[in-house]
């Protein structure tokens, strides 16, 4: 029976990983592989992981590591789980060891993977671009097959030496509303021609924390130059509803603001504009071709460290795959709601400079490849499976 460890570590590696795990599912009957078996999947991973199928071994998507020296409080217990996944190589005998995301953990994986004569296919890298080429460097000795997402990781492996192949953004595939604009606004009670600004401070509490007061600051001012515009804030999940909250009432008074369980796709393809965290919102607004102010706020301690070991000039995944800037970021002491406001009113407010934006998003866009990488990334497993099994 074949079998297959998969390793992810956040929410959003365990919800890619299952992407890839129900479409190898769907497409191994189809495969000259023995008739009559299912594969075995197991490993560490979340709730998405879990629904499609997966043995859970470790739940570790509640861990919060945002940061260097977050990251370091779990440094013992991530050892200890280096050695309960080593035990269980041992003990299962995988056919292939499944990466997704999750570096730094992942690293030692692969590194466990080709000791034990594990073949690693590894999907969202280690961003050798931004850390550094050790990175890549590590994962070819490691002969991981590197199922790249991004065009600049492309490069990078190749010089290192590793097996690499581009199989695009599963962004695209995914990123799309459920609801057209014109149900949205209706669901919302907002008319056709009503013009909307979204604000899309992150999913965290501490990025909600930090970046939404400013963001409500920024919405006053421009609201006071630019009364037309509503406001649209999306709920990430219910846990942080209370926050949001809070925050709206101290910061967003007389404000015409409307709070949105999730959608936050229907809120960006209605908006004329977004202020947005930095990460992987930014890359599905490029995406869906919205222009944006892009804010990024940490601990001083992580953002020292960062720009230390950091090997890129931008923070922003739509500038940092442009090469240059073609949205505005605002870092720190940066994110102010006076900043924010400068940077929104301009996009607002001059159609030439909004219209360049939105063509370089296009470019972005394009540039992240096509379509079907879930299912590029599953054909790349399964090839690796039958191989293994001749």
């Amino acid at each position: 029976m074949p079998k297959i460890m998969v390793v992810a570590g956040e929410v959003s590696g365990d919800m890619q990983a299952a992407r890839v795990i129900k479409e190898i599912q769907k497409l191994y009957n189809t495969r000259s592989l023995e008739e009559g078996e299912e594969v075995v999947f197991f490993g560490m991973g979340g709730a998405e992981m879990r629904k499609a199928g997966v043995e859970i071994l470790y739940d570790p998507t509640q861990i919060s590591t945002i940061g260097f020296v977050e990251a370091i409080k779990h440094l013992r217990h991530f050892y200890q789980l280096l050695d309960m996944l080593t035990e269980e190589i041992d003990e299962r005998k995988p056919d292939v060891l499944f990466l997704v995301d999750y570096s730094g953990f992942n690293m030692k994986m692969a590194k466990i993977g080709q000791k034990k004569g594990v073949p690693v296919v590894n999907y969202f890298s280690p961003s050798a671009w931004v850390w550094g080429k050790w990175r890549a460097k590590k994962m070819a000795q490691y002969e991981a097959r590197i199922a790249a997402v991004f065009p600049m990781e492309v490069a990078v492996y190749e010089q290192a030496g590793a097996n690499v192949t581009f199989v695009g953004h599963p962004l695209l595939d995914f990123v799309s509303p459920v609801l057209t604009e014109e149900e949205f606004r209706k669901k919302l009670g907002l008319s056709v021609e009503q013009p909307i600004i979204g604000l899309l401070p992150g999913s965290r509490r501490g990025e909600i924390t930090s970046l939404l007061p400013p963001m409500l600051e920024a919405a006053q001012i421009i609201h006071r130059e630019r009364p037309e515009f509503s406001y649209l804030l999306p709920i990430a999940s219910p846990a942080l509803k209370d926050l949001v909250v809070s925050i709206l009432q101290n910061k967003g008074r007389g404000l015409p603001i409307k709070l949105v369980d999730g959608q936050a796709y229907e809120i960006m393809d209605s908006s004329e504009m977004i202020l947005c965290a930095s990460g992987t919102a930014t890359l599905e607004a490029a995406c869906l071709n919205v222009p944006m102010v892009i804010a990024y706020k940490t601990s001083w301690s992580t953002y020292r460290l960062g720009k230390l070991l950091v090997k890129v000039k931008y923070v922003g995944l739509p500038n940092i795959i442009a090469g240059t800037e073609i949205v505005p970021e605002l870092l720190q002491k940066e994110v102010t709601g006076e900043n924010l406001a400068k940077e929104g009113l301009k996009i607002l407010n001059d159609s030439d400079y909004c219209g360049q934006m939105t063509q370089h998003l296009a470019a972005v866009r394009q540039a992240l490849g096509s379509t079907g990488a879930v299912k590029r990334v599953a054909e790349m497993i399964l090839d690796v499976l039958a191989r293994r099994r001749k």
